[in-house]
């Protein structure tokens, strides 16, 4: 499993992207090693993965990257909610972390988008549900 580190919003559904991974045993651990990346229990980042290769992966989409009309913008996670990234250079940083997520797969990728929660106002649904429409429209199958 692989996420933005700034991706913090997803720890509702199960994954802490502050938490660091031992790269010795997410990359090269046993498949029965709870360390090892078969176990899907840690997520690796942009910083641990730039340049590699993997196998098959599933990148882990959050808000922190996110359509709004007919682009993508940036966002940042402070205190109790999320805030706009202005800053060019912080955008572009935003986005390059997701191509980096993005061509990790050598055999196959998963990508998913939380479906949010009506009762949180950090994860609204319907800015999930663009980043999920809006990949089915790149021709991404929902169910393969």
């Amino acid at each position: 499993m692989l996420a933005s580190s700034k991706a913090v919003r997803l720890r509702p559904c199960g994954l802490f992207v502050k938490a660091q991974i031992e790269p010795q045993h997410w990359f090269l651990g046993p498949h029965d090693d709870v360390r090892s990346s078969d176990a899907l229990e840690d997520v690796g980042t942009e910083f641990e993965t730039q340049g590699l290769e993997l196998d098959w992966t599933c990148v882990c989409w959050d808000l922190n990257y996110r359509r709004e009309g007919h682009a993508w913008t940036s966002f940042q996670f402070k205190g109790t909610r999320w805030q706009r990234v202005n800053d060019s250079a912080r955008q572009r940083y935003v986005a390059n972390a997701y191509r980096v997520l993005l061509t990790r797969a050598r055999q196959g990728m998963i990508i998913f988008v939380p479906a949010g929660s009506p009762e949180d106002v950090t994860r609204p649904v319907h800015a999930y549900d663009e980043i999920y429409e809006f990949l089915l429209g790149c021709g991404f199958d929902p169910y393969s």
